[in-house]
């Protein structure tokens, strides 16, 4: 082969070799992504609407966002830009809210950090599941009927020796009626709480006057009740974590309350119904 053809490709690379080579973007919040009219949008300002958004959109692939998002920041910024003069009642009001709620979440977050230690968590799982039992249970029947006139003639039969799972099947119009009424064993919160408060009150073997609820009238009877066992540790740390974060966050606020000076001046003539007057925001 000819040694000429081999000097362009030769001189070809040694020109690219010396081209500079881009320096490599690190990404920080202060990375600007886009100029528009001289006004900066950086890294940063894309990372936080991503995270404004709703879950649905977060699941969308990075490059559909990272472009979708940075469209978005351009448009409204170019909008925003139509905006002279000083910038508009609701808006500064609006950011000043959203500064406090966001400040505020800031503060409730180091609360609920310094709170919620492993031996804060065992030490309430210890308290509440030292006898090695959990909540009651119950084990109850009930008739169901639609008026409150049927519920008392219900109780009226039963008081008379009338037989529970025989008149519920007579009578209730509940899905459990054609098996005598039964609801099986349940716990706290598992009852609207009309039906878990009778239920409460009543001894084993005893029937309850008639009990209204969103579904009806109902005549009750507490056939047995018994202690839970305990849940393990871990089928109760979300639960035990979340009481622990809320009891903190009270007692911090109390605290800031007892220890702030905080003035609530008397408004005169000011109605609650003030809140729905926007027209005050917009001057």
């Amino acid at each position: 082969m000819p040694k000429g053809l081999t000097i362009l490709p030769s001189l070809a690379f040694a020109l690219v070799m010396a081209l500079p080579v881009a320096a490599e973007t690190k990404a920080e919040a202060d990375t600007v992504v886009a100029r528009v009219n001289g006004e900066e949008i950086t890294l940063g300002h894309m990372i936080i609407a991503r995270a404004s958004l709703p879950q649905q959109y977060q699941q969308l692939p990075d490059d559909v966002l990272f472009d979708g998002i940075l469209d978005q920041l351009v448009q409204q910024t170019l909008l925003k830009q139509q905006q002279k003069g000083e910038t508009p009642k609701q808006i500064v009001l609006s950011l000043e809210n959203e500064e406090r709620s966001l400040l505020a979440g800031e503060t409730i977050e180091e609360i609920m950090a310094v709170a919620t230690t492993e031996t804060a968590i065992q030490a309430a799982y210890d308290a509440q599941y030292a006898d090695g039992f959990g909540g009651e249970e119950y084990n109850a029947s009930h008739i169901l009927v639609p008026s409150e006139d049927e519920a008392k003639a219900v109780k009226e039969l039963l008081d008379n020796g009338a037989d529970f799972a025989a008149t519920a099947k007579e009578k209730s119009t509940g899905p459990s009626g054609p098996n005598g009424g039964a609801l099986g064993w349940f716990g706290a919160g598992a009852m609207v709480p009309e039906f878990e408060q009778a239920v409460v009150a009543l001894n084993a073997g005893q029937v309850s006057d008639p009990v209204q609820t969103q579904f009806g009238w109902h005549v009750i009877i507490l056939n047995d009740k018994r202690k839970s066992e305990a849940p393990a540790l871990d089928e109760v740390r979300d639960e035990l974590a979340g009481r622990i974060q809320q009891d903190a966050i009270e007692a911090r606020l109390a605290e800031l309350t007892k220890d702030s000076e905080i003035e609530k001046p008397e408004l005169t003539g000011v109605e609650p119904a003030v809140l729905r007057q926007l027209e005050l925001v917009r001057e």
